[in-house]
């Protein structure tokens, strides 16, 4: 089932959502399984499922010469989300980015998605990849996830690559994007922010999940703006929990978001990261208690490899 069909059957009801990473190569599954299984309780109508893109890695040769390799470090989407879907009966959303992909890859792997029966997609650029600093797509890849949601949504129309293949069909993915209530940090502003976004739904974006933030006044700007020019899908808040003291300055760096002085200095005078977890658990609920009360679709969380503290939030709520 699609996304936006979970969101209307929920008839106002704000639903539970999580998002995991593929386990690293060489990593048993049932690791992955066991971090989703204490979730499963709460009922998620779907779970995404990120991907990482490449690696380079320079090995030096007897002659002393470099030579650049490409590696990736976690397992495709496509293998991780039939597995979830296959073990726990559940609807799945794949991450589709740009970055390391041409297109030609993107329309297999969307095929391979549509074969197994995976509704979902979200198609994002993806970050540049870390020794490059700057984002350089593939040659024959796609730049923008504007783009890659236009290619995702020709795909809906039935429209391949090759215009002489001959028996295609259509496909028919929910296409998520996403947003950014802080913005993001490649835009110059909040306007034109919210430019490229309009321009992403109206590429076919069917709803858009947030990037986390700790400050619900931040999403409820966002919301507004985002009303005011027009955008009408369905827009889902991203949270997480902050579980560690490092995160303080890890977050930020990583994310370029804002923690609110609050719970930054409650968080700063924390004993432990046991303190510390408990601190950001009690904010997380009651975060998500406020967006639950605003009405907002669902509540999608960030586990980044852990679920025992979203388990604890969503105790508290579902």
């Amino acid at each position: 089932m699609k996304v936006t069909e979970h969101l209307t059957r929920a008839n106002g009801k704000t639903l539970f959502s999580f998002e995991v990473l593929p386990p690293k190569k060489g990593e048993n599954i049932k690791n992955l399984f066991s971090n989703i299984e204490p979730l499963m309780e709460f009922k998620p109508p779907f779970i995404d499922v990120t991907y990482h893109r490449e690696e380079y890695v320079y090995r030096q040769h007897p002659n002393g010469l470099l030579e650049k390799k490409t590696v990736r470090k976690r397992p495709g989407t496509v293998g991780i989300c039939a597995a979830i879907k296959n073990r726990f009966d559940v609807d799945t959303v794949p991450h589709l980015i740009c970055g390391g992909f041409s297109k030609e890859e993107t329309e297999n792997a969307l095929i391979d998605l549509h074969f197994l029966g995976i509704d979902n997609v979200l198609a994002l650029r993806g970050d540049p990849i870390k020794s490059e600093g700057s984002f350089k797509p593939d040659p024959d890849g796609h730049a923008y996830a504007c783009d890659l949601i236009g290619q995702v949504s020709d795909l809906n129309k039935g429209a391949y690559l090759d215009e002489k293949q001959d028996d295609t069909w259509a496909t028919d993915f929910c296409i998520g994007t996403a947003g950014y209530p802080e913005k993001h940090f490649e835009s110059p502003n909040y306007g034109a922010d919210l430019r490229y976004l309009k321009h992403k739904v109206d590429r076919g974006a069917d709803y858009i999940v947030t990037q986390m933030f700790f400050d619900n006044e931040q999403f409820f700007a966002f919301e507004k703006r985002c009303r005011e020019a027009g955008i009408t899908v369905p827009i889902i808040p991203g949270l997480k929990p902050l579980t560690t003291k490092s995160q303080l300055t890890m977050l930020p760096r990583a994310f370029y978001l804002n923690i609110p002085e609050e719970l930054a200095d409650a968080v700063h005078l924390a004993p432990d990261n046991t303190a510390a977890r408990e601190i950001g658990i009690e904010w997380c609920i009651n975060q998500s208690r406020e967006l639950m009360a605003h009405g907002v679709p669902c509540l999608h969380y960030y586990s980044m490899g852990k679920s025992e503290s979203i388990r604890r939030v969503a105790a508290a709520l579902f």
